[in-house]
């Protein structure tokens, strides 16, 4: 039921496999992965959703409609934890890229606080940075390059990398670890530092509908759209990983794989609920 849902919404708009990607990673980062990126903001309570970094976190209606019909055909019985969990194989297989047997019994939390959103890895952390964040969920250098490569999906707003082709040190405009035709695209499409627009941005690979290892060879290629992405590969301890899944899409896919489902295991809830309808609990 789920994967023929993801499969329709897929179609119907492109989007849809790099956006439950993303809100699985945002869900599991914050509270362990407990549904509770989900839940709506109530007038007490201002939810993960609605919090700076989840802003741009969207498709919540297809995990709404697969709800609806897993509830019909099975009520009472899969969480929306688990629902996320599998969505995001789902997104994954069918772009092309690996399978994986996601691990079910997941409960949904009760809690959500916009406030939380603070511990997600932001786009201009360094690398020592983003392996402390990775490893306060129990998630080491290889699950950070991995997941990385969920990148090769999607598109990302200019605010998430326009401070690195403006005014991006006192010496440099731009970061000179980019290519400098790539950083003179990036300025095109982001004109200036504050204002461009919600739909000005730039795909995350070359090939953004289509889960491969496209996102490494960019990196090294100084093609890097995050500072997150430059600061790994200008890392000793993340390169090699880097150079490693740029060569060998096989490998990337069973790491990735791998990772998933470590991430898929983090604060996993079993003394919650399995709510009746995602956005609110019980």
């Amino acid at each position: 039921i789920v994967s023929q849902t993801i499969r329709n919404a897929s179609i119907f708009d492109p989007k849809v496999p790099a956006r439950i990607l993303r809100m699985f990673f945002h869900d599991c980062f914050v509270r362990g992965c407990d549904a509770s990126i989900l839940l709506d903001s109530t007038p007490e309570n201002k939810a993960e959703k609605d919090g700076p970094p989840n802003i741009s976190v969207r498709a919540f209606y297809v995990i709404d409609d697969a709800k609806a019909k897993l509830e019909k055909a099975c009520p009472h019985t899969v969480s929306c934890a688990d629902i996320v969990a599998m969505a995001a194989r789902n997104v994954v297989t069918i772009t092309g890229g690996p399978n994986w047997n996601v691990l079910k019994g997941r409960k949904d939390g009760r809690v959500s606080k916009a406030s939380d959103t603070a511990n997600l890895p932001a786009p201009f952390l360094n690398a020592s940075q983003l392996i402390q964040t990775f490893a306060t969920r129990g998630l080491d250098i290889k699950d950070l390059v991995a997941l990385s490569g969920g990148h090769t999906l999607g598109f990302s707003h200019c605010s998430s990398f326009v401070a690195r082709v403006h005014n991006f040190s006192t010496i440099h405009e731009t970061d000179p670890s980019m290519s400098t035709e790539f950083a003179s695209l990036l300025k095109n499409k982001c004109p200036s530092l504050n204002n461009n627009g919600d739909n000005a941005g730039q795909v995350l690979d070359t090939t953004a509908a289509q889960f491969d290892n496209d996102y490494y060879k960019q990196v090294i290629a100084g093609k890097g759209v995050f500072g997150t992405d430059q600061a790994m590969y200008n890392d000793q301890r993340t390169r090699p990983i880097i150079e490693s899944f740029a060569k060998d899409q096989n490998l990337f896919f069973r790491e990735f794989a791998a990772s998933m489902i470590k991430l898929g295991n983090v604060g996993v809830n079993e003394v919650g609920e399995v709510r009746l309808n995602c956005r609110r609990a019980n």
